[in-house]
């Protein structure tokens, strides 16, 4: 990124002191203590869901693509039971977990591989395993942006089908955005869980 936008790096690190995303402390809600399971966050950012789920006992990847973020773990969850993975989404190989968490950053892979990518989550999940993801919606204003998804409400029920929607938010508001710019944001945030009994559960 170039002139005066900020790097996804400083955009990180200006996030540290923000409190913890509706998103995770509605899915750590649901799902209980980790009791050291695998969890997965999936384009952490600043790592402040990261730690959560790491206080909360989980066992968690972090994946991001900020060069910058294993540091910056380091220092957020000292001595905590992490694994700091630099990458693009779209390289990932999860694994199987019993929790995937995804704030704002699934709507940044780009629609040609969105489906790709949304399978292999969906895969990674273990039966009972939960999931807390934000989708962008087509009245936001980053809609048609290249590079981005957005998909319609009726979208966001073929994407959960087979699994069990418990918490679905469609949220529209005028914000600041990444550099500060005022747009309109819609958004549906979502947790479901995976049919089945849940391995290592509380």
């Amino acid at each position: 990124m170039s002139g005066e936008r900020p790097t996804w790096q400083a955009y990180n690190e200006a996030q540290l002191t923000r409190p913890v995303r509706p998103l995770a402390k509605r899915l750590l809600e649901h799902a209980g203590p980790g009791n050291g399971r695998a969890a997965l966050d999936l384009g952490c950012g600043s790592g402040v869901e990261t730690r959560a789920l790491v206080a909360a006992g989980w066992h968690v990847t972090a994946v991001d693509s900020d060069p910058s973020m294993p540091d910056r773990l380091q220092d957020l969850v000292a001595g905590g039971d992490v694994t700091a993975v630099v990458g693009d989404l779209r390289d990932v190989a999860p694994g199987r977990v019993a929790l995937v968490h995804s704030s704002l950053s699934l709507p940044f892979v780009p629609s040609t591989d969105f489906a790709f990518v949304w399978e292999r989550v969906r895969r990674s999940l273990l039966p009972g395993g939960w999931l807390g993801v934000d989708l962008f919606g087509p009245r936001d204003d980053w809609h048609g942006t290249p590079g981005l998804s957005f998909h319609p409400r009726s979208g966001v029920d073929q994407l959960m089908a087979g699994l069990e929607v418990v918490d679905l938010v469609e949220e529209e508001r005028d914000g600041p955005s990444f550099g500060g710019v005022v747009k309109h944001w819609h958004t549906f945030h979502v947790i479901a869980r995976r049919p089945g009994d849940a391995e290592g559960a509380p």
